[in-house]
């Protein structure tokens, strides 16, 4: 059966989001239509805003309504330490930790070379210049994921610090509570006794 024009526009819209399927952006797209006008239009001018009255901070690249953002602009926070971490949600989910309170560098993406994402497409080159211009940082936490791009780009960033004294740390990782050895990866495993700790 072919679905009304408007509807079939909002299922293929849906179906734009990550991890949604045609089936789930049908439910959706019905969901929506039984929804009050008053929901809809809220909810389409939420999508709006996020495109329209957000951008990047000047200085660390997280996103933003004013510029610098409240984090940059914040004189109590830690000047001393910067931690590199990959999309604006890392850096809301360290917050929401509430156990860091220096400051942040986002990255918006990883260096992946096979699907074309050099040095130049994601937000290095600002915080190389960045650490030349605060001369009151003294580390650069990278917490970054730990795939092979994520990787790749930890060890990227810290060849391009290191020369300037800079000290360099990476989240400690390895084996989750509970889990089994026996099913960890080998990557797993190494970072877990790297970042091994005394008793």
């Amino acid at each position: 059966m072919q679905y009304p024009l408007p509807i079939a526009q909002l299922i293929d819209s849906y179906m734009k989001l990550p991890g949604i399927g045609e089936k789930t952006a049908t439910r959706l797209a019905f969901y929506t239509l039984d929804m009050p006008e008053q929901d809809v239009h809220d909810f389409a001018n939420a999508l709006v805003n996020v495109q329209t009255k957000l951008h990047q901070c000047s200085i660390c690249g997280n996103i933003t309504e004013q510029d610098p953002c409240a984090i940059c602009q914040n004189s109590a926070r830690d000047q001393s330490t910067i931690m590199v971490v990959e999309q604006p949600k890392d850096l809301m989910a360290f917050e929401e930790m509430g156990e860091y309170d220096g400051l942040y560098h986002v990255l918006h993406g990883v260096l992946s070379p096979m699907d074309g994402i050099g040095p130049e497409e994601v937000n290095i080159k600002s915080l190389i210049v960045r650490l030349q211009k605060q001369s009151k940082v003294k580390e650069v936490i990278i917490a970054l994921n730990s795939t092979p791009e994520g990787e790749s780009t930890a060890m990227y960033i810290s060849k391009l610090i290191k020369p300037s004294g800079i000290k360099v740390t990476r989240l400690a990782a390895g084996l989750a509570v509970g889990s089994d050895i026996e099913y960890a990866n080998s990557i797993t495993l190494k970072r877990a006794v790297q970042g091994r700790t005394s008793l």
